[in-house]
């Protein structure tokens, strides 16, 4: 593909660490990624009014508007289209991920380089996919 056809990959990440958000959003726009950032669903809701990213790394556990609200609000929204990676704490991680159809889940805390994998296998990687290793 041209250089000129890439388009850059759009990530949100929302969660209430600012470490997090900090260190996710660094090692994301480091790998190529452009990276949007909000502190908890709200936030995220009036990001996504103007934007629409390829994926969303989300908490579940959060104040204002928690990660369960978020998905639903989405959802009543018709904006469910960005795959979903979630990254909590809670040990039922992958329960939660299946009940709220999340494409891929992360328990916290974890390795950023099995983060930004699961990131470039939801988004085609920053550049859209081709330069994305083929699938052993």
């Amino acid at each position: 593909m041209p250089a000129d056809r890439q388009v850059d990959r759009l990530i949100l990440i929302v969660d209430d660490d600012p470490d997090i958000l900090q260190t996710l959003g660094l090692c994301l726009s480091t790998e190529g990624y452009r990276v949007l950032m909000a502190s908890n669903g709200k936030e995220a809701l009036e990001v996504l009014s103007n934007e629409r990213p390829s994926a969303i790394l989300l908490d579940l556990m959060m104040p204002v508007m928690d990660g369960w609200q978020f998905v639903a609000e989405l959802e009543k929204r018709g904006w469910r289209r960005a795959p979903l990676l979630i990254l909590s704490a809670d040990r039922a991680v992958q329960g939660h991920a299946v009940k709220l159809r999340a494409e891929a889940h992360l328990a916290k805390p974890f390795d950023l380089d099995e983060l930004l994998g699961k990131v470039q296998q939801l988004t085609g990687g920053p550049g859209g996919g081709h330069h994305a290793a083929p699938a052993a």
